[in-house]
Order: structure tokens, then sequence, then C-alpha cells
């Protein structure tokens, strides 16, 4: 039996949601230069600079589309995706923020971040799922948050979401490890995001935060690609129901 590990995505086909900008295209282009083909699931097929980077990086990327404030729309989406082709990898990165005091935060905020973060992540993996385990395979990776193990300031809609894509990720490794799928998140740490995009305009903030990091600096989306790749890899078959940190040494302090 060989002892060596593998990283490559060769031959897999992985599903990436949230891929026009930031983490998400990121990944989708880390996937192409490990050697998978992507399907890039987004409110509107505007993804040309992602769709460039991956042909850039050997890769082939379908896009499908389906608003996701509307999670009926996003499982169906998935179920035809599912009933199509095969999925060996489902990334799920589309996400968003509501920032205001939990006194000023509307209902109508409150459950757009919630239809978002939330229920269009279950609404892709229940069906994405249910096939990688009559198939007995897959790899599920969801971005998670720091905000997964903390409680943030003026974000409760979005603590509350990823917090709860923690537990979903924990729920799902017990249920579907027995057939093979390995199901894990990903926390990362302050990245130079559009969802950072205030925190980094505001001097004594950002001063605050990036003080704080001991990598002394905060992450680009880049920085989360050789995490994705080694949970969606066979190096990884034997981790399930983690939720890993890159978030260059916050959570330590």
């Amino acid at each position: 039996m060989s002892s060596a590990v593998s990283f490559s995505l060769r031959g897999r086909t992985a599903l990436v949601t949230g891929a026009r900008r930031g983490i998400g295209a990121a990944i989708a282009t880390g996937y192409a230069a490990a050697g998978a083909d992507l399907v890039l699931l987004a409110r509107d097929a505007a993804l040309e600079e992602t769709l460039e980077a991956i042909k850039e990086n050997g890769g082939e990327a379908t896009v499908v589309t389906a608003d996701f404030r509307d999670p009926t729309a996003v499982e169906k989406a998935a179920a035809d995706l599912a009933a199509e082709r095969q999925i060996d990898i489902l990334v799920n990165n589309a996400g968003t923020i509501h920032r205001a005091p939990a006194v000023s935060t509307a209902s109508s905020d409150w459950q757009h971040v919630i239809d978002v973060n939330l229920n269009s992540t279950w609404a892709v993996t229940r069906p994405i799922g249910a096939a990688m385990v009559e198939r007995g395979a897959g790899k599920i990776i969801t971005i998670a948050s720091l905000l997964s193990f903390q409680g943030g300031i003026t974000v409760p809609a979005y603590t509350a979401s990823k917090h709860a894509v923690a537990g979903l990720t924990k729920a799902l490794a017990n249920e579907w490890g027995p057939a093979g799928v390995q199901v894990n998140a990903i926390a990362p740490g302050y990245i130079s995001t559009d969802n950072t995009t205030e925190l980094r305009a505001d001097p004594e903030r950002e001063a605050a935060i990036r003080d704080r990091i001991p990598a002394g600096r905060w992450g680009r989306p880049e920085d989360v690609v050789g995490a994705a790749i080694f949970l969606a890899s066979a190096a990884a078959d034997y981790v399930n129901g983690h939720v890993l940190a890159v978030d260059g040494g916050w959570l330590a302090r």
C-alpha cells in the first residue's frame, strides 16, 4: 500500500457557491489548478473574472444561477444539478452580512442574512449530499467564520447563522460519515473581502483588529485555498465534522 498523500483533485467535479469574487473565487481558481472541473452556482452569470482565472489555471467551469435570498429556488437548482451530473465536492461559500446594533436590526434584515447564509446552505447541501450518500463518497465544505465561535459586534444575524452552519456541519458529519461523505467547515479570520470593507475603512477598528492577529496582517482570500484543497482531497478522508480556523492565530489570543 502506498504511503503517498495526494492533494490532487483531478477527475473531480466541484460545486462552489458565491464564486464571483473573494474567498469563493479564490477557492474555485485553486481547485482548477488542483485539477478539478468547476460548477459555479451564483445569483447571476456575471462571473467573467473568475471564469478567466479558472481557464488560466487549466480548468473548465459551468455557471448555474439561483438567487440565494430564495432557498426554494436554490434547492431546485441544486436538485437539478444532482440529477444531471456527479458532484464530488461541494463548497458552500455564498454569504452576506448586515451590520447594525441588535436593537435596530429589522426582521427583514435578519431574515435576509439567515436565508442566504443558513437556509440556502441547507437548500444546496441536502440534495447534493443525498446524492453523495447514495454514491458512497463526497466532500462537503462550508465557509463558517470566527463568529462561529465568538459573538462579534453589531452582527447578530450573521453570528447566529455562522454558529448554525458550524452545528449543521457536525450534525451532517455524524449522519453521512458512515456513508463515506466527509462534512467539514473552514472558519476564515479577518480577510480582505467585500464583507470587511467597512471594518477596514475605519482606521481605529482596522488597527485594533490587525494588532490582535499574531500574523500581523489581514488575511487574503488566497490564504483560505490550501485548507479548502486539503479538505476536498483524499488527504482528508479521515477528517470529519471539523471546523478549521484559518485566522492568522486570532483564536489563540
